[in-house]
């Protein structure tokens, strides 16, 4: 499981939002092993007075917090963050000097899912990759 926020002006994500989401996916379903059906995408687009940011960074400026269960080896991790940059530069044109990544990992019984506890849920895909 994973839930993924997209913060970045919202002016910018007018342009790009769907290609920008498909390769995120694209990289989380390669290195995580993740099911091409399960797409959980909030993009937080933010107004020019309320995104603050260093000068070396352009309106392009993304950052991606990745909610995940916990589990995924530290090389699955560090190839997911690769992707990012690699698919995010690709497929959408914005460089990686503009991307953040953060990723958060959760114990299952932290999580609340189709009425109940993480940690009980039947998955249909492994996590422990």
């Amino acid at each position: 499981m994973s839930q993924i926020k997209i913060y970045g002006l919202k002016s910018s994500f007018a342009c790009y939002r769907n290609t920008l989401s498909t390769a995120i996916h694209k990289a989380a379903v390669e290195a995580l092993a993740y099911p091409i059906d399960k797409k959980f995408h909030r993009f937080i687009g933010l107004s020019n007075e309320d995104f603050f940011f260093p000068a070396d960074r352009s309106h392009h400026y993304t950052i991606i917090e990745i909610s995940m269960f916990e589990g995924r080896s530290v090389k699955a991790k560090k190839l997911l963050i690769k992707l990012l940059f690699q698919y995010i530069e690709q497929d959408v044109g914005i460089a990686p000097q503009d991307v953040e990544i953060t990723i958060f990992e959760t114990p299952r019984h932290n999580w609340g899912i189709r009425g109940q506890c993480g940690d009980g849920l039947m998955l249909d895909y492994r996590v422990n990759i």
